[in-house]
């Protein structure tokens, strides 16, 4: 029978991909061609995703869901349900995966859902619906939960977890998947039993061979895709299968392709470290979940992470210079208390990583935290994501008060556009910790918290901010601010904290940029360029602060007189800041490298 099947995400934004639609797609066999993909976002309203759904005329609906996109779903499916009541609709995804008989048991309109790893059970679903095969047939398909002909609801048993070189590879097709994240997985499972996580319920580890993975790594690089982010959790737990694939795209890198990881960061060897020093910056990328250092907590979520490892070989990375590293923190955690977060923050703010991600505890279904939210006094959201309020030692006062220090990370911290200015307010205030809270506070005060800000107004709040603390180092905070801001982009109608350049300084800033258009010496890549059009390419100002001194924790001079060249066509390919050079005047006319 010719049955047409609609594999539907709704995708948390535009860039992402859904690896699980792709890969049951992939995986349908002698059916994939009955297999259509709709992928949707959040950001559209529900009425063009029904619309959508709508105009394909499908059989059979199946959706991916995820604690991020359920009620999407779930409104979606209903009234998918009342357009085309023979529809047959279909669920699948760690959402719903856990609670699967309670959820047919709340929502009439869907038929079946897929609990677990999908593809065999899918593929088994579409050989009954498009063969035609009686109903009771059903029982015999591991990993579904149905409800029969009178409204009966039965639960087969679990699926036998896939061999990994089983599954086909999902993306051989890459239309229209260009400036996208592709997802991609050669791991299943995890070794450790973090209470939190999902991944921690199946504890063996299966892998993709490297045969395998070698050629589908080829087809990635083939294509120029923008970025492949690998969904394996704790990507090193197995070294000589990280190595090797490490070592692989080092020795066939194309130049564009960037590749994402999460790694434990305590499982890194010194072979690693070797090979990480022969990457072309932003190759590759690393995130590291933290999550706590204190040692009651740590203990309780069932980790092993050796913090004292974590924290050298960070610094290890770093020393590179060519891999971004992104440390995540999760608030909400059991024995951590404010004070103790604030002890976590410190810890891994010290660490310097690239971004520095504030997250809250999920209680997800399926985890050990969900079973032990008693225990710990765990209050959470009703409705997904299903985030913390309090607990036994975190009031729900606590928990919106670094709600404030959240926010203000995200936008001074993981921005990259704040460096100089936030260096100098952590000087002045003497813990980074305090730092945000009081800005967050700042922010809630005059009102500003709930509102957009252009990325301009976010330096002048910041302007605002220190001068109502430290008046008597308003100029110190003027260039801070002045160097971020245009560290960035060659602002010309900037805020009113920069200062306008003398008529004197501007004369020796066209006689700069005279020398460097006939003989450059500092600037590169402006071949062709005369002088006129180097002033507007190229920020050239005036500095008595040395912001490279602050940026690098060293004793600070504020009454160094030299000029920053802001150069924008060299920028850091990890956090794309202009190259700055520091250059003094010597003479009128000339100058040397500093």
């Amino acid at each position: 029978m010719n049955k047409k099947i609609l594999l539907t995400a709704i995708n948390a934004k535009y860039i992402h991909s859904n690896l699980a639609v792709y890969s049951l797609r992939a995986n349908a066999g002698k059916y994939a061609a009955q297999v259509e993909l709709a992928e949707f976002t959040i950001n559209h309203r529900r009425e063009e995703i029904l619309q959508g759904i709508f105009r394909e005329k499908p059989d059979m609906v199946g959706f991916s869901c995820y604690i991020w996109n359920i009620e999407y779903v779930l409104d979606v499916a209903e009234n998918l349900k009342k357009i085309l009541p023979e529809v047959k609709i279909l669920l699948g995804g760690p959402e719903v995966s856990y609670d699967a008989v309670q959820r047919l048991e709340q929502h009439e309109y869907v038929d079946m859902i897929i609990a677990g790893e999908g593809e065999k059970t899918f593929r088994e679903l579409l050989e009954w619906y498009c063969e035609g095969r009686p109903h009771k047939e059903l029982e015999n398909i591991c990993g579904l939960c149905y409800r029969d002909k009178s409204g009966e609801i039965y639960m087969t048993p679990a699926r036998e977890p896939a061999r990994m070189d089983e599954l086909s590879f999902p993306y051989w097709d890459l239309e229209d998947m260009e400036n996208r994240i592709i997802y991609y997985e050669t791991i299943r499972g995890c070794p450790f039993s973090c209470s939190y996580c999902l991944s921690s319920v199946e504890k063996s580890v299966r892998l993709r061979s490297l045969s395998l993975v070698f050629e589908e790594l080829d087809f990635f690089l083939k294509h120029h895709v923008k970025q492949v982010k690998f969904v394996d959790r704790t990507f090193n737990c197995n070294h000589e299968h990280a190595y090797e694939i490490w070592k692989y795209i080092q020795e066939h890198d194309n130049g564009v392709t960037n590749f994402h990881f999460e790694i434990g960061g305590d499982l890194l060897r010194k072979e690693d470290f070797e090979l990480f020093q022969t990457f072309r910056p932003g190759l590759v990328q690393f995130e590291i979940g933290v999550q706590s250092t204190n040692p009651e907590t740590v203990r309780a979520i069932r980790r092993r992470a050796d913090l004292g490892q974590i924290r050298e070989n960070v610094r290890k990375v770093k020393e590179t210079g060519n891999i971004h590293q992104h440390l995540d923190l999760i608030a909400g955690l059991p024995y951590e208390d404010y004070k103790s977060f604030h002890r976590s923050f410190l810890d891994v703010y010290a660490m310097k990583p690239d971004q520095l991600q504030l997250g809250f505890l999920k209680v997800l279904k399926g985890s050990y935290m969900d079973e032990a939210k008693e225990k710990y006094e765990v209050v959470y959201g009703n409705r997904p994501p299903y985030e913390v309020l309090s607990t036994r030692w975190l009031p729900y006062e606590d928990v919106m008060r670094l709600k404030g220090v959240e926010e203000m990370v995200e936008v001074y911290y993981n921005s990259f556009q704040f460096p100089a200015s936030m260096a100098l307010l952590e000087c002045c205030t003497g813990d980074a910790f305090r730092m945000y809270e009081g800005l967050g506070e700042f922010y809630e005060k005059k009102g500003y918290l709930g509102r957009k800000h252009s990325r301009v107004s976010r330096y002048e709040i910041l302007w605002e901010y220190a001068n109502s603390l430290y008046e008597d180092l308003e100029e110190e905070f003027r260039q801070a601010l002045t160097y971020d801001l245009y560290l960035r982009d060659y602002i010309k109608n900037p805020p009113s904290f920069v200062r306008p350049r003398d008529r004197e300084y501007l004369a020796w800033v066209r006689k700069f940029l005279d020398g460097e258009a006939e003989n450059p010496r500092i600037l590169s890549g402006y071949d062709g360029f005369v002088t006129k059009q180097l002033f507007n390419m190229v920020y050239i100002g005036q500095f008595t602060l040395d912001i490279q001194a602050l940026l690098a924790e060293q004793k600070i001079d504020k009454n160094d007189p030299c000029s920053l060249v802001f150069d924008y066509r060299q920028r850091d390919p990890l956090n794309h800041s202009a190259r700055v050079t520091r250059v003094r005047q010597a003479g009128a006319d000339g100058y040397h490298r500093v």
